[in-house]
């Protein structure tokens, strides 16, 4: 990274946890403003916190590299999501905010038991936790190997960034945090796609890389066929993916804390529900750039590896020599292929197209296991290495084509990622800790009588 790199990112985390720290400096005069802001926040928050809650970093990294892959069938998975949030605003938003409960678990107590509101807090807590450690260590493990930053300063400041404005202004700062970091995040996304396309050959424009990239079955976007074996479809999207949504915003802290902060029940309803219609377009995008990436890939020789720190155990064997020369000659049979194909696309020659989408799909088919002998040759020399490079596909291209300034945006879009949904967890943490916990279980006295209003 350059310096003018290292300015862009330091700004941009600096201007945002600044921002955050000095709209949510006044709100942690009592529990209700610490945990929930003082349940004052409009929908427009509780949207944006809501998505900066479930998009962790990985999201940013994992699916741009899906999509390279595997193409953008992952978007059905989501199909689910805006009928779970309707379902949640019928019964869950009404029922929680009538009791006026902290956490999802205070519910539990007046149906049931204190042993089963206990129970199930400390069953959120433990697993919560030890996510929150993957939600640090994750990115930074990517971050460590791309750029060469040390692993363990780099969870550490990130952890405790996260803590400073989590401990200084509390629920409100998270939101104010999450709403400027998403904002960031989604210009950020928009820009790394127009670079893609930017820097593709001068003929090559938007509407011929959808083509090029449909005619290679990466636009694979609905999958009607009911497939058990399929994990990707509209089916184990609707269903699945429902389900799934149903329980992860209807009984995790980490969410319901962020719709427990809307002003009324209308608003966190619209904050719901406009997190139902949003997301699917915003993983639509991000998986769209995962798309052009692999198209910019057609016109430049990718690597056969993407984590490079791996690749360069091996690079200096004969084996890896012959297998990159060899990935050179098929590149270049592809590449020319693809550019007959886009030559092809424009006059609309079925026959011809039919013919150069036959040799790149060939071409490509070759490419793919040429990678594949690339992994296994760096599992034979090194048995402990990781041979998924998904990860590292989009910060890869990053960090080599992108130009000064943009790495730094890109760069701060990750962090600001995994800072969103950390602290999103953190909060919830506390939450649970200090109501369903230490106040409940330690000092009840101090507990207000909130056990009248839950329903037997």
């Amino acid at each position: 990274m350059t310096n003018i790199d290292w300015c862009v990112l330091l700004l941009t985390l600096g201007g945002i946890v600044g921002y955050g720290m000095w709209k949510g400096r006044a709100s942690k005069q009592n529990i209700e403003g610490f945990l929930l802001a003082d349940r004052q926040l409009p929908w427009y928050h509780v949207t944006l916190s809501v998505m900066a809650t479930q998009a962790s970093a990985i999201t940013f990294l994992s699916a741009p590299g899906q999509a390279f892959t595997d193409g953008m069938r992952f978007v059905q998975f989501y199909f689910g999501l805006p009928l779970a949030m309707i379902v949640l605003s019928i019964t869950f938003i009404p029922m929680f905010k009538k009791m006026k409960v902290f956490t999802a678990y205070e519910f539990l107590e007046g149906r049931f038991d204190l042993k089963t509101r206990v129970l199930t807090s400390l069953l959120f807590l433990l697993p919560r936790a030890l996510s929150t450690g993957i939600t640090i260590s994750a990115p930074s493990i990517i971050l460590s190997t791309i750029l060469g930053w040390d692993l363990y300063w780099t969870n550490i400041l990130t952890g405790a960034l996260v803590t400073l404005y989590c401990m200084y202004g509390g629920s409100k700062t998270i939101s104010y945090t999450q709403m400027q970091q998403m904002a960031v995040v989604m210009i950020g996304m928009f820009l790394a796609g127009y670079m893609v396309v930017h820097l593709l050959p001068e003929k090559i424009g938007f509407t011929d890389t959808l083509q090029i990239a449909g005619k290679m079955g990466k636009l694979n976007v609905i999958d009607w066929k009911f497939d058990l074996n399929n994990r990707y479809n509209v089916w184990s999207g609707l269903i699945g993916g429902f389900f799934l949504q149903l329980s992860y915003f209807g009984t995790d802290q980490s969410q319901v804390g962020r719709y427990l902060s809307g002003e009324s029940v209308g608003e966190s309803r619209i904050g719901l529900l406009m997190n139902g219609i949003l997301k699917i377009p915003m993983q639509f995008l991000i998986l769209l750039v995962g798309v052009l990436v692999f198209v910019f890939y057609q016109f430049n020789e990718s690597p056969l590896f993407f984590n490079q720190t791996e690749l360069n155990k091996v690079k200096h064997t004969n084996e890896y020599r012959q297998i990159a020369a060899r990935n050179t000659q098929i590149f270049e049979t592809k590449k020319a292929a693809v550019l007959d194909l886009q030559t092809a696309l424009k006059q609309h020659n079925n026959g011809q197209i039919s013919t150069a989408k036959d040799k790149v799909l060939e071409a490509d088919k070759q490419a793919k296991v040429l990678r594949e002998d690339t992994k296994s040759l760096i599992k034979k020399y090194h048995p402990e290495a990781d041979t998924n490079d998904t990860n590292y596909i989009f910060l890869s291209f990053v960090t080599r084509y992108l130009p000064v300034g943009m790495v730094g945006l890109l760069i701060a879009v990750i962090l600001l990622a995994s800072m969103g949904s950390m602290a999103s967890a953190f909060s919830s943490l506390t939450s649970c800790s200090i109501v369903d916990i230490y106040k409940r279980m330690i000092r009840p006295d101090e507990m207000k009588n909130i056990t009248s209003m839950l329903p037997v």
